[in-house]
């Protein structure tokens, strides 16, 4: 089974959690955050991730470091459930619309963090959520799973459907690619025989 399991407890924040990628997008996600619990379960559904995770943080603050170390910590999780990666697909994109919103998200499984952003939103908040905190959760995401991301907004007016699209986009495109590949026989999916 590939899964992963961490502690992080910092100055800012403190989280537990656990994933498992070849799961049933069973979820129990508490982050004090509303807006943000609520895309972490659209990642576990449309990925059939199993996602434990609980967060406390400085939300006296803001919502900044809650929402940028659960993305830490699920990054890495990613990137340690992945092991060598021998078998994946490695490369996958997903077309989401949600409405009149429709985001593109390409992934690649490198071991090359990169994230291209290409999402605009029409309000600053989603309820009391900033709205610029999403592209944080992505950039931190991708750092942290060594991934390389490329997120596109096609269209949309609408803030929330906007965020749901690009966070429904990114589960069905790394669940196509940490899928195993039946005729990649265990091998990794580079000419450099290594994804570091």
């Amino acid at each position: 089974m590939r899964a992963a399991e961490t502690r992080r407890t910092t100055a800012e924040t403190e989280i537990t959690a656990r994933l498992v990628l070849d799961g049933t997008g069973s979820h129990a996600i508490d982050t004090g955050i509303g807006f943000l619990d609520h895309m972490l379960v659209q990642l576990a559904r449309h990925g059939l991730f199993d996602i434990t995770l609980a967060a406390r943080g400085d939300r006296h603050v803001d919502d900044h470091h809650t929402t940028e170390d659960c993305a830490i910590v699920l990054g890495a999780l990613f990137a340690t459930a992945l092991a060598d990666k021998a078998g994946i697909t490695r490369y996958a994109h997903a077309l989401c619309p949600l409405d009149e919103a429709l985001a593109e998200v390409v992934v690649d499984i490198s071991g090359r963090p990169h994230l291209a952003w290409n999402v605009t939103f029409p309000t600053e908040r989603i309820g009391a959520f900033d709205t610029e905190l999403v592209a944080e959760w992505f950039r931190a995401f991708a750092m942290n799973a060594r991934i390389t991301l490329h997120v596109t907004l096609k269209a949309g007016t609408n803030s929330h459907h906007i965020a749901e699209s690009c966070f429904k986009g990114l589960a069905r495109a790394l669940r196509a690619a940490v899928a195993i590949d039946p005729r990649a026989a265990g091998s990794v999916p580079s000419s450099k025989g290594m994804l570091a």
